[in-house]
């Protein structure tokens, strides 16, 4: 039976692979790192610093996982761990070269979609390989009956990132391109993010290799920074959180159109070690569903931890200390495998 069987974001988890700290580093300036992770600071891209985040940072990103993974296991979760990875190697194709970053968050990196895992045409250079890391346990997800797919390796041209533009996208629609963090699902319905790191040539590319058993929609106009799950996060049928400064009422989505809404409440800061985060206040709203009536929210959001206690949901508030600073909340660095249930339609 294949160990890979997950249609929405909320039935009951039984398998994860959980993120790495270790080796995390700012890769070298790159065309797409300053289009994509940096826009907002273009004015100071010579200041931007390159290289192994400080050795607390990582100590203390390994400690909270850790503790993020007691908690999984203690709910009877299967837990896996990428591979660790020499990011300073050098790589590229014929057209650039560039340094790896990290394998902190596997949600970027790998989409499970049924019992199907895809390696996603990942929208950095710095990142193109990071699914190696995952090798030996997509192995076993194969041999264990699961269907693993690697979409069209990208070209990434320069032509691909316009650094900060006046107008018009950040990236370019030459080819497939979409981090595996702009798709949420929900059964038949599968959430595609256009944005800065989602393409609409990899909206389509998604729709053709899922077929007809799902309907893939293209939020366009939502939001054009990195990823949806600082934008949208469903609890389970019928509840969904939303970030008010990005998502109006009429964008909503036709899928939550009978829905209840908890707008998301004020953001605690968690700080950021640096010069320049590389998360925004909105990754307090990037929590992790266990199951539907559990929720893993970072310990120091106390005004959303009350509002999803108010609509019935219990939360295991957890330590997180670096998440503005890696990019990464506990659904970032969190990709489930399995979950137990099956396919429906929740529209």
């Amino acid at each position: 039976m294949s160990l890979v069987s997950v249609h929405n974001e909320w039935d009951p988890l039984e398998e994860a692979i959980v993120g790495i700290a270790d080796g995390a580093r700012v890769p070298s300036p790159d065309r797409g790192l300053f289009a994509i992770d940096y826009a907002d600071d273009v004015q100071h891209l010579a200041d931007i610093p390159s290289g192994p985040y400080h050795p607390r940072v990582i100590e203390e990103a390994n400690e909270d996982l850790e503790g993020f993974v007691a908690l999984l296991r203690g709910e009877g979760v299967t837990v896996r761990r990428p591979s660790a990875t020499d990011h300073t190697k050098p790589f590229g194709t014929p057209d650039w070269t560039a340094d790896g970053e990290y394998n902190y968050c596997p949600r970027d990196v790998l989409l499970t979609v049924g019992q199907t895992v895809i390696e996603v045409p990942m929208t950095l250079r710095t990142r193109y390989f990071e699914p190696f890391a995952y090798r030996e346990i997509l192995l076993d997800y194969f041999d264990s009956g699961a269907k693993w797919f690697s979409a069209p390796k990208p070209q990434l041209p320069d032509s691909t990132y316009r650094v900060a533009p006046e107008s018009g996208a950040v990236l370019a629609n030459h080819e497939p391109v979409f981090d595996a963090a702009n798709v949420l699902r929900l059964g038949r319905d599968i959430l595609y993010q256009v944005s800065c790191s989602g393409n609409e040539y990899g909206y389509r590319w998604l729709q053709r290799v899922l077929g007809d058993e799902y309907r893939v929609h293209a939020l366009s106009g939502v939001y054009d920074g990195t990823h949806i799950d600082t934008t949208i996060t469903p609890v389970r049928p019928g509840l969904v959180v939303l970030n008010p400064e990005r998502v109006r009422e009429d964008q909503l989505p036709p899928v939550f159109k009978n829905w209840d809404i908890i707008w998301t409440p004020e953001m605690a800061d968690t700080g950021y070690s640096g010069p320049f985060p590389r998360g925004s206040l909105w990754m307090g709203m990037n929590f992790v569903m266990v199951n539907p009536d559990l929720a893993v929210v970072g310990e120091t959001q106390l005004p959303l931890i009350r509002a999803l206690e108010k609509h019935g949901v219990t939360v295991a508030p957890l330590r997180l200390r670096h998440p503005r600073t890696l990019s990464g909340g506990f659904h970032c660095v969190s990709l489930d495998v399995r979950r137990r249930g099956g396919l429906e339609d929740y529209s």
